[in-house]
């Protein structure tokens, strides 16, 4: 009897931008940057909370903080270090399905968070943080990896902005309530609100589904035999994608981390005050995904992410240049270009690599942040302490990762291409 021909595979199920999975998905981002972002709105209270602060002029940057940079940086860059895990915790996903990993690590590293406010000392309070941190850190990869799953290319960067946008704002709002509980309150009832980010997670839960893609992946077991493999004809695309990774890292690292500590501790403003900014970087990084959306769709993925990680890198060092006027102006564009370079990085990376291998690229790219944020954090908290001066130490460390633009012109453009066309299995 002849064989009967196999039937064709059915297009995957796909989703605008608005529907409730993206939502769902973009909910889980918020909660997952809420957890993560604690331990950089909180540096000065965690700083002042574990060491003595002291009042008065020509003090030393310890004197100033509670704690040394070098001391702060080191603890900074073992919380970013743990990161490294989410590339098997991420890479699981293409295993095990995108939507058990996401919310069972999502879950687990909020409940981490939460016990960290009950933290003895400063070295208990890295230790447990970083165990939080790869589980938030590949909750997040496989939400962008599932994003892109389960939208058509007309909808991958809005989604992907939407993403970045709830992860933005639940960033925000650790800062936002910890300026509403006033300079007095220290860091721990506010770690404490990562239970309410676990209910947001619970709710997201309801809406959120397996992407179709990953399904008839499932059916054909195309899965990849070892955990962390990426076959070896798609190399030559993980190199730039590694490369920019680490360049955007080794700025934002240590930009966002010691913001914080900067503004209340050097330039003595006021958590309220720094609450404020975080408000106002809210509205210019909405502008700059709206920005990043529409150059992602029109100018291409490639350029856009060059103009954001460019522009990272001239606002970061505006931002440490030693005046109150230049860190708000350095700040509110640093946020608008990383959020240019969210929608069009977000998009390119899932774009490059197959599903069978997506959600581990992922997880590589998140090492490859996590390797340039350690390097970053550690030179720059070297450079403060020994210079004495943020100025100079920004731009030792934030000049020259603007070069890895360069990278991105070795990978191919995928703007209109669906993901079977621009990366097959």
């Amino acid at each position: 009897m002849a064989n009967r021909p196999l039937s064709p595979t059915p297009p995957p199920r796909l989703y605008r931008w608005t529907d409730p999975p993206v939502l769902g998905l973009a909910l889980v981002g918020a909660a997952a940057g809420f957890g993560q972002f604690g331990a950089v709105a909180a540096l000065a209270d965690v700083a002042a909370t574990f060491g003595e602060v002291t009042d008065g002029d020509d003090l030393t940057l310890a004197e100033q903080a509670g704690l040394s940079g070098t001391v702060l940086g080191l603890g900074l860059a073992i919380i970013r270090l743990s990161s490294l895990l989410s590339l098997p915790l991420a890479g699981m996903a293409d295993r095990a399905g995108r939507r058990r990993t996401l919310v069972g690590f999502a879950s687990l590293g909020l409940v981490i968070v939460a016990v960290s406010s009950l933290s003895p000392g400063y070295w208990w309070f890295v230790l447990l943080f970083a165990a939080s941190r790869p589980l938030l850190t590949a909750a997040n990869a496989v939400a962008l990896t599932s994003t892109a799953e389960q939208t058509s290319s007309a909808d991958r960067s809005r989604a992907v902005a939407l993403l970045a946008a709830g992860f933005g704002v639940g960033a925000g709002s650790f800062a936002v309530v910890r300026g509403l509980l006033g300079d007095d309150v220290s860091f721990r009832p506010v770690f404490a609100l990562a239970l309410v980010a676990l209910a947001v997670v619970a709710l997201a839960h309801r809406f959120i589904v397996e992407p179709d893609r990953f399904r008839q992946l499932e059916d054909t077991d195309q899965r990849p035999p070892r955990l962390g493999t990426v076959p070896r004809h798609y190399l030559g695309r993980l190199g730039p994608v590694l490369v920019v990774g680490f360049a955007i890292a080794v700025v934002t690292g240590p930009a966002n981390s010691f913001v914080f500590l900067y503004s209340e501790s050097v330039l003595d403003l006021s958590a309220s005050i720094t609450a404020i900014l975080v408000v106002a970087a809210g509205l210019t990084g909405l502008l700059g995904l709206l920005a990043g959306r529409w150059g992602a769709d029109n100018l291409g993925r490639r350029p856009t992410a060059a103009i954001g990680l460019v522009g990272v890198c001239a606002a970061g060092v505006l931002t440490y240049s030693g005046s109150v006027p230049a860190l708000a102006a350095g700040y509110l564009l640093a946020v608008a270009a990383g959020s240019v370079f969210a929608p069009a990085a977000g998009s390119l990376h899932a774009e490059l690599f197959p599903t069978s291998v997506r959600a581990t690229v992922a997880g590589w790219t998140v090492a490859a942040g996590v390797l340039g944020a350690v390097s970053g954090l550690l030179l720059f908290g070297f450079a403060a302490d020994r210079l004495d001066r943020f100025d100079l130490a920004a731009a030792i460390v934030f000049v020259p990762a603007a070069l890895a633009a360069i990278a991105l012109w070795r990978l191919p453009e995928t703007r209109g291409l669906e993901l079977e066309t621009s990366a097959p299995g």
